[in-house]
């Protein structure tokens, strides 16, 4: 396990409040909702709305995906000079860039195979966040992240069987 690094006390990390906990299971409408969505619409005469449903859903799976990466910065962008230097601290702006990167190609490809991307990609963000997140000193931050990525990845999948 992961040790915080000096700069990131344990100490000052809190759980999310009530209000982030809120905005954390809003933020899955676009993804439940899109995902239910393109079940009820599949196969109807005028595919018109199931495109634009298809589409929405991936393009906001590809704006979660580069927010998770945003975060990563968010969180190393106070970093010591000391801990800036450190292997945690490349690590989280590394895979915060690769989070946006991967997830436009998926945005470029066909909606079927973009959102097993999609959800294939906040899983792989969740598992490489396990490692940051204790080490940046936001630990109870995880079992939220847990949530949210499976609801979330979830709607991706299901989403992508139907089309």
């Amino acid at each position: 396990m992961n040790t915080p690094i000096e700069s990131f006390p344990p100490e000052h990390a809190t759980a999310p409040s009530d209000l982030v906990l809120k905005l954390g299971y809003a933020g899955l409408i676009p993804f439940v909702g899109g995902a239910l969505f393109i079940w009820l619409l599949a196969g109807q005469a005028d595919n018109t709305p199931f495109v634009f449903v298809v589409d929405a859903l991936s393009k906001y799976a590809a704006v979660v995906i580069s927010f998770l990466g945003g975060m990563n910065w968010g969180m190393v962008m106070r970093a010591s000079p000391e801990a800036a230097a450190s292997h945690t601290v490349h690590r989280a702006l590394w895979t915060g860039i690769a989070y946006s990167l991967a997830a436009w190609v998926a945005v470029c490809m066909p909606a079927h195979a973009g959102l097993v991307v999609h959800g294939g990609l906040l899983i792989a963000c969740y598992i490489s966040d396990r490692k940051t997140y204790p080490a940046l000193g936001v630990a109870p931050w995880l079992t939220l992240r847990f949530r949210l990525t499976t609801l979330a990845s979830l709607s991706c999948f299901l989403a992508a069987a139907q089309i």
